[in-house]
């Protein structure tokens, strides 16, 4: 009973923000807060207020809870053994798989060697003049026919 009282008098006070909400002429955000306003009073007339009052207040619904954590900290845990388990075999699987590409070169991974090339280029093409710096994004733009 007291749940539907603190409800309906969130309700009101909702309400009572509205109105002065649209009396300034912000009649958008005044509908919103109606519509948050009535949320409470929708809720006590279905009835919900009253079935989470009385499974907040029941030993009962605090025991399944309990158990419904045990049964959640359960999974999780065997499903923690089950990734660590899976993780030390995986490096025995991917040893004995074969491989893709064998005569594939492997990757270079800091592209160290297209960096000092583009270097001294870039240094040349400081004491030239303007009109040749753009040849290389002509010569790109001939080329896809732009």
């Amino acid at each position: 009973m007291i749940a539907e009282t603190v409800c309906s008098a969130v309700s009101a006070a909702g309400l009572g923000i509205a109105v002065v909400t649209a009396y300034r002429r912000r009649f958008l955000a005044a509908a919103r807060l109606a519509a948050y306003s009535l949320v409470p009073v929708g809720l006590v007339m279905t009835g919900v207020v009253g079935w989470l009052a009385d499974t907040a207040l029941s030993p009962t619904a605090w025991a399944g809870f309990g158990v419904l954590g045990a049964a959640w900290l359960l999974f999780a845990g065997t499903r923690a053994v089950e990734r660590r388990r899976a993780g030390a075999g995986a490096g025995d699987r991917a040893a004995g798989r074969d491989a893709v590409a064998p005569a594939a070169p492997a990757p270079s991974l800091g592209g160290t060697a297209a960096r000092p090339a583009a270097a001294p280029r870039a240094a040349s093409s400081r004491g030239t003049d303007p009109a040749e710096d753009f040849s290389d994004i002509e010569a790109i733009l001939k080329k896809h026919g732009i």
